[in-house]
């Protein structure tokens, strides 16, 4: 099939948060913009991927946390709830709803609603003709000369079709940073030594670029006392009914996980009390994300919940830096683990009011888009940049910086994040990391690769280090590095300005965050109560 070309002024590989916030600067900007997604669904760990977000303590009650944008999704998708479902006048009335009444943060809601508030803020910009988006398209190589990308080729997953794309600059938002080594961008994957980075918490001995955070394929499921939901029985379901890792306190199938902060043994079962219940330390409330007592009676026959627990953290083997077929294996085994672990609770697992199995427990793909899973696996780690300035433990974690009150500051500041140090087991074998951080900004440096000009990392791909990407990778903090490359992009193409040229001139740097903070929302640094307020726990799972 014959190759098209297509030119704009900035392509977004990846429509995950990170690509469409992205995406929504460069256009409010006057920029042109050519959109991709290798899913149907834009918006990645929000939709995709299942995730409800995980955000600042102070998003609601300080306003404060996220930019504008971001906020202003948050405020959509409340919006809907009230306008399309038949809630109660009580939550109806609530300014702060919280649609499933999830433990895990304060907008713990379905996938679908996302995607619609995010398909509606692009919307005007696709009718215009200014946003092309290309869902099911995958990259399959790059054109480079001189320090640029010159060109990217895609590929329609649906048809085959291959369409090459000419651009000014191009911005890698896809999960796991693909377009960097496509495009010849010096990266970093796995686990750095402390001789690299002097992290306190890095590799004591050598590096370990297979030293990878677990992978989880999320689900959604209701409970139907009474019925019989029960799947087929998963292929790999004999191993994993009895696997458990040496670092692990029993089973991966149980209801025994470690606690992430100080690994000590933590029973949590399904239910601790009724399951629809307003909060119960358990695992049914921890990611609801549908609450059925805001709404009229029998109208929803239960609550519906979200599974990304450690029963489904999958570490069995890396994603990055193996063959395809060793990729395509260890996808096949996260799935083959989440669906294990649904089916050992509707037929083994121990229940909360005696006897096996919790049959009536139903797999909900319809809220997520397919007959199953999520559509895409939830990735917690991608590769990242080379970057000019990388961020490390000892500006953002508090044992690290030894009694020094509040993060590093960053004169190149481009906006803000607040998240503990949280790192899943991983592929080498490792447990949790999860150490306090302290409140901490997000620098320019961190967005600019060591040598090409024209690529900006717009996702998890950043430079951080294997340590403090477990900070810098949620919800909030992806949309703000994606909202800050966008701009970032387009304010160059106005100004005709290289990236790096506005990092290092002081002038330049400031007309930039003015642009930032006064035009597009952005909160470049933290109030001075808050950034002196270290973020000592989370929910008791993290994400």
């Amino acid at each position: 099939m014959a190759d098209k070309e297509f030119s704009t002024d900035i392509l977004i590989v990846g429509a995950g948060m990170g690509g469409v916030a992205a995406a929504l600067a460069a256009l409010k900007l006057g920029r042109n913009v050519i959109l991709t997604e290798e899913t149907d669904w834009i918006g990645g760990q929000l939709t995709a991927q299942g995730v409800p977000p995980d955000e600042s303590p102070w998003i609601d009650s300080h306003q404060t946390g996220g930019t504008r944008s971001y906020r202003a999704m948050r405020e959509h998708i409340r919006a809907t709830y009230r306008r399309y479902y038949p809630l109660l006048d009580e939550p109806k009335q609530n300014p702060r709803l919280n649609p499933g009444m999830g433990s895990v943060g304060p907008l713990c809601h379905e996938p679908k609603i996302g995607l619609a508030v995010l398909e509606g803020m692009l919307a005007p910009y696709i009718a215009s003709g200014r946003l092309t988006l290309w869902l099911n398209h995958i990259p399959e190589s790059a054109e480079t000369g001189e320090d640029r990308v010159e060109s990217v080729r895609l590929r329609s997953t649906l048809t085959g079709e291959e369409r090459t794309v000419r651009f000014d600059y191009v911005l890698d938002a896809t999960e796991l940073g693909d377009l960097l080594p496509l495009a010849d961008v010096e990266y970093i994957i796995g686990a750095e030594s402390q001789l690299q980075t002097g992290e306190m918490h890095a590799l004591p001995g050598e590096p370990d670029p297979l030293d990878q955070q677990a992978l989880s394929w999320c689900y959604a499921m209701d409970y139907l006392p009474g019925e019989d939901h029960t799947i087929e029985k998963p292929d790999d379901y004999d191993f994993w009914r009895t696997y458990q890792a040496d670092f692990w306190p029993g089973r991966q199938l149980s209801w025994h996980t470690p606690d992430p902060t100080n690994l000590r043994t933590v029973h949590r079962p399904l239910f601790g009390g009724e399951t629809d219940a307003e909060y119960v330390d358990d695992m049914w409330h921890f990611r609801r994300i549908l609450y059925r007592k805001y709404y009229p009676a029998e109208f929803f026959p239960s609550d519906i919940t979200l599974v990304n627990w450690p029963q489904i953290d999958y570490w069995l083997g890396p994603v990055l830096g193996v063959t395809e077929a060793e990729k395509q294996k260890h996808l096949r085994g996260t799935q083959q683990l989440s669906l294990s672990f649904l089916y050992w609770m509707q037929t083994e697992a121990p229940r909360h009011d005696s006897g096996q199995g919790y049959p009536g427990l139903r797999l909900r793909g319809d809220i997520l888009g397919t007959e199953g899973l999520a559509k895409y696996v939830y990735v917690r780690e991608a590769r990242r940049i080379e970057a000019q300035f990388p961020v490390r433990e000892e500006h953002v974690g508090v044992e690290q910086r030894q009694g020094l009150k509040g993060a590093a500051i960053f004169t190149d500041t481009i906006g803000i994040g607040s998240y503990r140090i949280d790192l899943h087991p991983s592929t080498a074998g490792r447990n949790y990391i999860d150490i306090p951080s302290w409140p901490f900004q997000i620098p320019l440096g961190a967005l600019l690769p060591i040598r090409v000009k024209n690529l900006l990392p717009a996702c998890k791909n950043i430079g951080t280090t294997h340590i403090t990407n477990g900070c810098y990778r949620l919800h909030p903090v992806e949309w703000n590095i994606g909202e800050a490359a966008g701009a970032l992009a387009a304010h160059c193409l106005n100004r005709n300005l290289l990236p790096e040229q506005v990092r290092n001139s002081s002038e330049l740097l400031s007309d930039f965050q003015r642009l930032l903070s006064e035009g597009l929302g952005f909160e470049l640094q933290w109030p001075e109560e808050l950034r002196l307020t270290p973020r000592v726990s989370l929910a008791p799972l993290g994400v």
